[in-house]
């Protein structure tokens, strides 16, 4: 493995382990709250003790996180040295607005977590607001960063080779709200859905007249359910915004070759980067243009417009691109389906069936939001920042790197058997058996 691979295996292997992280601080925030505030409405004891569950889980999620995104940010440094010194200036105001947003984090989960009983009610939940509000801000602040890579603009280099930046117009690039939104609606919709399966599971193996668990599922699916169909909006506002900013990032996304009018949407099939074909693939006429510009004779172009070395992996786009939008629409589909069963039967749609599919889906929002990832950073290559640095350019001249790539995979493997172990002692301790069903029937 020559040190090109390992640098970017080790930042590929770190981003797709902190992204995990990142979207549980930013959903299961919103899940807590939304309990506690139940409690205070009807003081429901089920509510009571899904808020002070969810609280753990987060405080564990967020601890593991906040060790995983330090090692990122000494990654940067370390492996792409020459990346930051053109970009630390640039990039320096959001991550610092995340700095200060992930502490005020911690100081209202602090709060929050041994705040019970000891401040009042209300204050309590203002506490759990304020940790969602943090956190959702501080995965702003990053993928605001994450954006100007896509978009580079507010900024000049000088004759002495300073930088001159205007750090609000680098920050509030032309991609930012559309990655910013898209990734929020991703962690609320990935969170909703991995919590509804958990508890869809318990409903299913253990019968479906347990509040505890009939709540919870209730309460996450319902925002996986709207958050899924968010996402039909903010995935149209970024489609549209790579097909302006980045074209060749949005034909290898869709394993477009040639440039015309009237650009066939292609589902599935399989690239030829050789022969410059797709192959035994679903095409909607007109569906890409219409997609990418609302109009369905407008131009598209193709892959083939740019030279060979200057084109992402194709075919990794392209499936990364597929199985992000499969598992999206199956997410949206089932929300729609439970939406229905409720408002029909007028009570939580709770079948056998569709606890199933639920169980199934569980897993579904992580895969999209990591697949989502691999196409933003894989479809921009080989540049590291879009048009300006290519990322063989950007890389650190120590030699050997697949050392630190084998020790920070070791780490990482550590981190997930912590996770597993402190998650099954402190939130799914008496898990099939919490609240029995006699505690509350209201639920």
């Amino acid at each position: 493995m020559d040190d090109l691979l390992a640098a970017r295996s080790q930042m590929a292997m770190a981003l797709a382990f902190h992204i995990v992280f990142a979207v549980i601080g930013i959903g299961m925030p919103l899940l807590m709250v939304i309990a506690e505030r139940r409690y205070l409405k009807t003081r429901d004891p089920v509510s009571l003790e899904l808020a002070r569950r969810w609280a753990k889980g987060t405080a564990i999620m967020f601890a593991v996180g906040a060790v995983s995104g330090t090692v990122l940010s000494f990654e940067l440094s370390l492996l792409w040295p020459r990346f930051m010194e053109l970009a630390g200036p640039i990039v320096g105001m959001p991550f610092s607005l995340e700095g200060f947003a992930f502490f005020l984090e911690a100081i209202f989960l602090g709060i929050y977590l041994y705040g019970w009983d000891k401040v009042p009610e209300r204050t309590h939940l203002a506490a759990g607001v304020m940790v969602l509000i943090c956190g959702t801000l501080s995965g702003i602040f990053v993928v605001a960063a994450n954006a100007w890579m896509n978009a580079p603009t507010g900024y000049e280099v000088l004759a002495d080779g300073s930088v001159e930046v205007d750090v609000w117009a680098a920050m509030f690039n032309d991609a930012m709200f559309a990655q910013t939104f898209h990734m929020t609606m991703a962690a609320f919709t990935s969170v909703g859905f991995a919590v509804a399966g958990i508890h869809a599971y318990a409903l299913h193996r253990y019968g479906t007249t347990n509040p505890f668990h009939r709540q919870a599922y209730r309460i996450a699916l319902t925002v996986g359910g709207l958050g899924s169909i968010m996402m039909l909006v903010s995935g149209d506002v970024a489609a549209k915004t790579v097909a302006e900013l980045q074209p060749l990032k949005l034909a290898a996304m869709e394993a477009h070759w040639d440039t015309e009018a009237g650009a066939d949407l292609i589902i599935g099939g399989i690239p030829d980067e050789e022969e410059e074909v797709t192959r035994w693939a679903i095409r909607i006429p007109g569906g890409l243009s219409f997609l990418a510009f609302g109009d369905f004779d407008a131009e598209v172009r193709g892959i083939k417009e740019w030279p060979r070395h200057e084109r992402p992996p194709v075919a990794i786009v392209h499936y990364a691109f597929q199985i992000m939008v499969g598992c999206g629409f199956f997410m949206i589909g089932l929300a729609l389906l439970a939406a229905f069963l409720a408002l029909r039967n007028k009570t939580l749609p709770t079948q056998r069936w569709l606890l199933r599919l639920v169980i199934f889906a569980t897993p579904l929002g992580f895969i999209a939001t990591e697949a989502g990832w691999v196409v933003t950073e894989v479809g921009r290559q080989p540049w590291v920042i879009q048009g300006v640095m290519k990322t063989a350019d950007a890389l650190t001249p120590m030699p050997d790197l697949v050392v630190p790539f084998a020790a920070f995979t070791v780490l990482y493997l550590f981190l997930s058997v912590i996770v597993v172990m402190l998650l099954k002692r402190q939130v799914f301790a008496t898990f099939p058996e919490a609240l029995p069903e006699g505690d509350d029937a209201s639920a």
